[in-house]
């Protein structure tokens, strides 16, 4: 996927395009990425989101629909870095991270609320390839995800195709 920046794209598509009310935070080495969103639903239970990042990403974005809440990371450095071994271009989490040094040194797209120290309990709960809620747009698997300093934009699969 060919990286455009998100004041270019909502430039082009105006209201048509879909992005993310400002409050995420830049956790990754890389900070601009994009690619086709994978979603995850989940409440302060990380199972999902451990599951995905270790298949193959084929340049994919983790969006994490995690209600927002800032209880609990859903994301630290050995899945971050289960991430980058399998080829995901970042994650998006509405909620936390933490190990954030070590986040920072990894080769991924990282965008979250915040850090916390406490990490999550898994209870093989949330939901995959559903619709995510994130401040301001519904993030639908297949849509593609542009995010850089700016922001993050959320494109249809038939407006991304349209960029070549």
């Amino acid at each position: 996927m060919t990286f455009v920046a998100t004041c270019d794209l909502f430039d082009r598509f105006k209201d048509d395009a879909r992005f993310v009310l400002p409050g995420f935070r830049d956790f990754g080495a890389v900070t601009r990425f994009s690619g086709p969103a994978v979603t995850v639903k989940c409440f302060e239970d990380n199972s999902r989101v451990k599951e995905l990042l270790a298949t193959p990403g084929a340049g994919r974005v983790l969006v994490v629909d995690g209600g927002g809440s800032l209880r609990c990371a859903l994301m630290g450095d050995m899945i971050a870095a289960s991430a980058v071994r399998n080829g995901w271009a970042g994650v998006v989490i509405w909620g936390c991270v933490r190990d954030v040094a070590e986040l920072a040194a990894l080769d991924l797209g990282v965008k979250a609320l915040a850090a916390t120290p406490r990490a999550s309990t898994r209870r093989d709960q949330g939901l995959a390839n559903v619709p995510a809620e994130l401040p301001g747009a519904t993030v639908r698997p297949g849509d593609v995800v542009f995010a850089d300093e700016d922001g993050i934009v959320i494109l249809t699969a038939e407006q991304a195709a349209g960029l070549k």
